[in-house]
């Protein structure tokens, strides 16, 4: 496993990274979705997990995957953070391509982490480590509905507008400035949204990774009707899309805890 980064470099990679296609949520979006999921452990999920991560929380470990793209060795996982879908797909279109899709992707991917830590004993620790966070980084990511874009303008990179006169891009306001918006820290936000009752838990649970990424995609289709290239968006913006946001952080963490639960619990 790789040395751990120190602060000032997590910083700069960080920054770096903030425009990228495969970078999802920001630091504190994942650490939300991450932090629900530990809410919401089973005493033999979360006790088997400390077995693999150690002392390390599920929060703090979301986003080793996008700190680590500073390492050229760990290149090959850019494409493991999204799929890209045309426009006007129903959901067994959508579905289709998943399952007919070879290439690297975050549903490819994800499948396979899943089917790997449910067969944790042949894995050597260093692996179970590498594939937790992963997997824990990748369905924080396919709630962020530009994860879900088009590739022609790399999910949202290059539709350009504005928040609060900032220049910024459509993928860039969802990764990050919404959420920042907010101003709480990922704990303060947990606490405001971890609020799903029992029925909604298990609703979410329950249903498929595909239709999870179809839920994400339908919000991802509404997000480009709704605006011009060159945009001035703020305070009405966060207005009318923080419920979405909030659903989609709450639901990607409630789904984590699921996950976890069957293949730790």
């Amino acid at each position: 496993m790789k040395k751990q980064l120190t602060l000032p470099i997590i910083a700069v990679i960080f920054y770096c990274f903030s425009y990228s296609n495969s970078y999802a949520w920001g630091l504190t979006g994942h650490r939300v979705v991450a932090e629900i999921a530990d809410h919401h452990l089973s005493k033999k999920a979360r006790k088997n997990i400390q077995k693999i991560l150690g002392h390390e929380t599920l929060a703090m470990t979301a986003n080793w995957p996008d700190f680590i793209k500073s390492d050229p060795s760990f290149k090959y996982l850019d494409a493991w953070h999204y799929v890209n879908f045309k426009s006007g797909l129903t959901d067994k279109q959508l579905i289709q391509q998943l399952h007919q899709d070879t290439v690297a992707n975050a549903y490819n991917k994800l499948t396979m982490l899943i089917e790997q830590l449910e067969q944790g004993k042949s894995l050597n620790q260093e692996t179970k480590v590498m594939y937790l966070r992963l997997l824990i980084h990748l369905v924080g990511d396919i709630h962020q509905p530009m994860h879900t874009g088009r590739a022609d303008d790399l999910g949202g990179n290059l539709l350009k507008c504005y928040w609060f006169n900032q220049a910024t891009n459509l993928h860039r306001i969802w990764d990050e400035q919404l959420v920042d918006f907010q101003q709480l820290s990922y704990t303060e936000y947990t606490k405001a949204i971890d609020t799903a009752s029992q029925k909604q838990c298990i609703n979410w649970q329950s249903s498929s990774i595909e239709q999870w990424l179809f839920e994400s995609y339908q919000v991802a289709e509404s997000l480009y009707q709704n605006l011009q290239s060159g945009e001035k968006l703020s305070y009405r913006y966060n207005f009318d899309h923080v419920d979405t946001l909030n659903a989609q952080l709450l639901k990607g963490g409630i789904r984590l805890a699921g996950l976890l639960n069957k293949i730790f619990g």
